[in-house]
């Protein structure tokens, strides 16, 4: 049984079109952000609402400074931001016990409280989530999970990457799927601490990795690379600032699962990796969210 985990949520509103650069201004605080249309999505002048979510106490004055930073440099009226103190839970059983049992492609995803067995000829994979992000039902990590399905039938994958790994889901995918180890970073310490303990709950502790480290500079990434397939599901303006260090850390020939990104942002985030010698070799939109698989040369 896990102890109960306190959560701060930080939340602000924010026109359509500046949600970009809000984002940028939350992502060193937060472990997690999401953005949610409060009306028509695809209308500049529509409002979205913003939240940011971290386990440590907010610094409530140096955020604050950050977004009016960010709403000058847009000429807008900064946005008041709401720092609210999550009551404390099991965000564990809170997260797991709140969706079934999930087939996605080959990927038969179940918490450890299903106590049936995995249909046949399924890769099952077991999560205990945590205070770490990604059990599988979120339109990003779904396409993700298919990419690999789809990868899985045409390359062969023996030196993995997985960056920004949340849960670990996609590690421990990549891990049964090709039977290969699999080397996971995060820049949550809790993210590292989850993933590791999921891989040991399914049995690949042996091929599971994680580490704590801020990006493709993290020294075991370096040393651990060329990588023949990298997945990064992480949000659009890190992965276009990150395009340069994976076309370094990736093998010619190798591919890159791109998503987190919404759909209006997938161009952005092509146009900057083929820059550096990437080409689009394959699309999912799910829900809004686009996922791409990239190759190098």
């Amino acid at each position: 049984m896990n102890a109960p985990t306190f959560l701060w949520r930080i939340e602000m509103r924010s026109p359509a079109d500046a949600v970009d650069g809000f984002e940028e201004a939350l992502e060193p605080f937060c472990v997690a952000i999401s953005t949610i249309a409060e009306n028509d999505a695809d209308d500049p002048d529509d409002f979205w609402r913003i939240e940011g979510f971290t386990g440590a106490e907010p610094d409530e004055k140096t955020i604050t400074l950050a977004i009016n930073k960010t709403a000058r440099r847009l000429g807008l009226e900064p946005p008041a931001p709401t720092f609210e103190l999550l009551p404390a839970k099991d965000w564990v059983a809170e997260n797991l016990a709140g969706f079934p049992p999930n087939k996605i492609g080959r990927y038969f995803i179940h918490g450890t409280h299903f106590e049936g067995r995995p249909p046949a000829g399924l890769v099952a994979i077991k999560l205990d989530a945590g205070a770490a992000f990604g059990s599988g039902e979120h339109p990003t990590t779904a396409a993700c999970l298919m990419m690999l399905d789809r990868l899985s039938k045409r390359q062969k994958v023996r030196r993995p990457l997985d960056m920004g790994c949340g849960s670990g889901i996609l590690s421990l995918a990549i891990a049964k799927t090709w039977k290969v180890a699999v080397l996971a970073c995060d820049i949550d310490a809790e993210a590292v601490r989850v993933t590791n303990q999921n891989a040991r709950l399914n049995g690949v502790g042996r091929l599971v990795r994680a580490e704590a480290g801020p990006d493709y500079r993290t020294p075991s990434v370096m040393a651990g690379g060329p990588y023949d397939l990298i997945t990064a599901n992480i949000l659009a303006r890190p992965l276009c600032h990150m395009a340069a260090s994976a076309a370094k850390a990736l093998a010619p020939g190798g591919a890159i699962i791109l998503s987190g990104l919404l759909a209006r942002d997938a161009m952005r985030v092509i146009a900057r990796h083929r820059a550096h010698g990437f080409r689009l070799d394959h699309s999912l939109a799910l829900d809004g969210w686009q996922t791409l698989v990239m190759k190098l040369g």
